[in-house]
């Protein structure tokens, strides 16, 4: 069976206070609160990388993330974290290609190749980000958009090295605008993307990916998107800074 994941995503969010109040709120619901069979992952800032593996110590099912890595192991590379320090920290996911990173920082399918490389490499597991902008899904090209960044970044990887992925597909379009895919446009992407995997590696295969939908989910719109057969989870943006709200996400199953 595929795995169930619920991914916090912070971005630039938490100073170390409100990030330390945060992970103990959710760490408290979570033991009061108990979540079956379901994965539930805290991607703060690097700063918070320490503090919140040790709020989230013997506690079933919560992982630490981290939200981007280097492409590069080791060097001169000033302000860059690589995944093995990632992995010295207690990461064991870690975020690569979202969207905001391929539109702000200009990172390439190619780089993001070099990125996934250096996750596996350090036993990371890598939460691969795909989606399309507006302009993309009203020109109706969204399917081969999205499938081109994944033959791009990931199909040069080895079977086995694929069975270790998580795949996001974030409708970008609907990221902090207030605008949602529905629950039927989320599955037909998630679809898409399951097909696309199993051209190149096998429906075996393609079917142990869990793939997570990742545009403005929220507690009242959860359960139906999670309800889809093809939608394994969410990776959560702004509903991940209000311990409510993420945990109710997660407890959507």
């Amino acid at each position: 069976m595929r795995k169930k994941i619920v991914a916090g995503n912070w971005k630039m969010n938490c100073l170390l206070e409100e990030g330390q109040k945060l992970t103990s709120e959710i760490v408290n619901m979570i033991k009061d609160e108990p979540i079956k069979d379901v994965q539930v992952i805290l991607n703060p800032p690097f700063v918070h990388l320490h503090g919140v593996k040790k709020l989230i110590a013997g506690v079933d099912n919560i992982y630490l993330g981290a939200q981007n890595c280097s492409d590069q192991n080791s060097g001169a590379y000033t302000g860059e974290t690589s995944a093995a320090m990632l992995t010295s920290f207690g990461a064991e996911f870690v975020i690569i290609g979202h969207s905001e990173r391929r539109a702000m920082f200009n990172e390439s399918n190619e780089l993001l190749t070099e990125k996934t490389k250096q996750a596996l490499s350090n036993n990371l597991t890598p939460i691969f980000c795909c989606g399309e902008p507006l302009e993309i899904r009203e020109a109706g090209t969204h399917e081969a958009y999205v499938t081109k960044q994944l033959t791009e970044s990931l199909f040069g990887f080895s079977e086995e090295e694929v069975k270790k992925l998580v795949i996001a597909y974030e409708p970008i379009w609907a990221i902090g605008t207030g605008k949602t895919a529905s629950s039927d446009q989320a599955q037909e992407m998630h679809s898409a993307i399951r097909q696309h995997l199993s051209s190149k590696y096998g429906k075996t295969v393609a079917e142990r990916i869990s793939i997570l939908y990742g545009g403005s989910c929220k507690p009242d719109n959860a359960k139906e998107i999670f309800s889809k057969a093809d939608v394994d989870g969410g990776l959560i943006g702004g509903a991940s800074l209000k311990s409510r709200d993420f945990v109710d996400i997660a407890k959507s199953f």
